[in-house]
């Protein structure tokens, strides 16, 4: 009899819950209305019967709310073997403006809720009483450029303590958002009522033109209840309070016509540089030099590379540059530092080229440049213990050559003994006169360097604001990292003979060749276009040296094309082009 029971009551029980498997009704209920703009709505969705957890589909309130996040719940209850069964949706509507909104039937399973009407209404439009808590949200810009700093300031107001609560970050679409700093606490009176404000500040900078909304902060947060004498024992009952910031709507300009340099919106940039006291140096010793640009209101992705040019005879180890982004004063200061040690392989006076780097003044909406100015060095000669014995000499054979072990009884390691005299003596002979008739000499070259670089100089001043197409176009490659494009520039630069612009288009063709190269590239440093370092030390001999060059368009650009060819064979074929282990110019 007790089987028979239990079985029955098994069955009823299984057959309740198949009966209710089904969703049979939907409810749908909003705990204010009407609400203000910066206020939040709860809506609640109850589904009767047995409803999947994942059926609630929220994307239909989009188009005028902003959704945060929802919760679910189950609860089944057998009353006198009567199952019931409900499953509770609870979401946090924001108002997107004013006006008078419907929230659309919600469709459980097949079963929908009603329809509902909400009015919202201007802040200004609240009680007499003033708030206890809400947000304002600022901007110093409505319009700016791609990738100007925004500074977008957020207060959270508060007249009475919270349990606790949190704000969230302002959002827009195609854009870098960052929090300057830390938050700021004090207090101010608004509208007769004394508030505890928090200060949140961040730096906004859009990756895209045209019209943006900035969505402003939600502010959630848990507070105690209207009612404090109901008590669940030691602690009072809270009640959760929602605000939302009122959203900016900003313009973003594109880049202005005519631009043809790497972009950078800023408000001040410059370009400073670390160099060895003195002008005068030896053959075959390093030359450490470090270039740091520095620019505000943008960050460290946004800064340009710089621009590395030196003239023949000169053997460049560039090491990877360095950048960082830091904040100061509520603005972001990006910096690029790139350090090279640069060796000197020919005794003589060279003039290094300026550097030049152009950027857009956003106060002025000019165009200005950073530059360091050329600068005119002195090699001297090697000394008897660095001077090359062979023309494959480096800095490495001078290295070693500078360094003989000695024991403490003046002799070298191999037994012969060392000899200061030969000095001494030479200073006495007869050829004691031919340094005076070397120094006229060097003098004489020094004097004309020195007209050179400064009709050069004046020249290139002259010409600087000028931007050529062939500049342009191989800024617009360099960015694009298409190496047809890239190959193309560089031959119509080459056969035009603007020997300006060519270096730095075979700069942006090597770098698609070997985009993996970090920092500045010889030609030499890779066997497929070695044969074009050459034609490029010719090039810069014509263009910084008094002495003539071989250089000549057409031979370049037969290695050129000849380099092209290797490299795409190499390519096709899978072959593993290695940078060189000793590169060399």
């Amino acid at each position: 009899m007790k089987a028979i029971l239990f079985t029955t009551t098994l069955f009823l029980l299984l057959r309740s819950m198949v009966v209710l498997a089904d969703v049979t009704s939907v409810e749908a209920t909003i705990d204010k209305n009407p609400v203000m703009l910066d206020e939040a709505i709860r809506l609640t969705v109850v589904a009767n019967g047995g409803a999947d957890r994942e059926s609630f589909d929220s994307s239909i309130l989009l188009k005028d709310f902003v959704v945060g996040r929802t919760s679910v719940s189950s609860q089944t209850s057998i009353v006198n073997f009567d199952t019931k069964k409900t499953t509770t949706w609870t979401t946090t509507l924001f108002p997107r403006k004013e006006g008078t909104f419907t929230i659309p039937a919600i469709s459980i399973e097949g079963k929908q809720s009603a329809p509902m009407s909400v009015n919202v209404i201007p802040v200004q439009q609240s009680e007499n009483v003033a708030r206890d808590y809400f947000v304002t949200t600022s901007i110093d810009l409505k319009e700016a450029y791609l990738n100007q700093q925004l500074f977008y300031t957020i207060k959270l107001h508060l007249a009475t303590n919270i349990e606790r609560g949190s704000l969230q970050s302002p959002t827009m679409q195609n854009a870098e958002i960052k929090q300057l700093g830390d938050d700021k606490q004090y207090t101010d009176i608004v509208n007769g009522r004394r508030y505890q404000i928090i200060e949140r500040q961040f730096a906004i900078v859009p990756q895209a033109s045209g019209e943006f909304t900035i969505r402003g902060p939600v502010f959630t947060a848990e507070v105690a209840a209207a009612n404090t004498n109901q008590r669940f024992g030691l602690f009072n009952r809270t009640q959760q309070v929602n605000r939302v910031g009122p959203d900016i709507t900003v313009n973003i300009k594109p880049i202005p016509a005519g631009i043809d340099y790497p972009w950078l919106p800023t408000e001040l940039a410059r370009v400073d540089e670390e160099w060895p006291q003195g002008d005068a140096f030896v053959v075959g010793e390093p030359i450490t030099r470090v270039v740091t640009l520095t620019a505000l209101g943008v960050v460290e992705e946004q800064l340009p590379e710089i621009p590395e040019f030196y003239p023949p005879h000169f053997k460049l180890y560039p090491d990877q540059s360095s950048t960082t982004t830091v904040e100061k004063d509520s603005t972001l200061i990006a910096q690029r530092k790139s350090s090279l040690a640069v060796i000197p392989t020919q005794a003589g006076s060279f003039v290094l080229p300026e550097v030049t780097i152009p950027w857009f003044n956003t106060l002025t909406e000019q165009t200005e440049y950073a530059t360091i100015p050329a600068r005119t060095v002195t090699v001297q000669p090697a000394t008897a213990a660095t001077s090359p014995t062979q023309p494959g000499f480096d800095n490495q054979a001078a290295s070693s050559a500078t360094s003989v072990p000695t024991n403490q009884a003046g002799q070298t390691e191999s037994g012969g003994e060392l000899n200061s005299e030969p000095q001494s003596g030479l200073a006495n002979s007869g050829e004691a006169q031919a340094p005076h008739y070397l120094t006229w000499l060097f003098a004489g070259l020094w004097v004309l360097t020195v007209i050179a670089w400064v009709v050069t100089y004046v020249i290139q001043r002259k010409r600087k604001p000028n931007y050529t197409a062939t500049t342009a176009n191989t800024v617009l490659v360099a960015n694009s990292g298409d190496e047809t494009a890239a190959f193309k520039s560089l031959m119509a630069s080459v056969k035009a003979s603007n020997t300006a612009a060519i270096a730095p288009a075979l700069q942006t063709w090597l770098k698609c060749l070997y985009p993996h190269h970090k920092g500045f590239i010889n030609p030499s440093d890779h066997r497929a276009t070695s044969e074009i370092q050459s034609h490029l030390n010719a090039l810069q001999q014509t263009r910084f040296s008094q002495s003539k060059s071989n250089w000549k368009p057409e031979s370049m650009q037969s290695a050129i094309k000849k380099a092209r060819d290797t490299w795409l064979k190499n390519k096709k074929s899978g072959k593993n082009t290695l940078t060189n282990l000793y590169p060399s110019t």
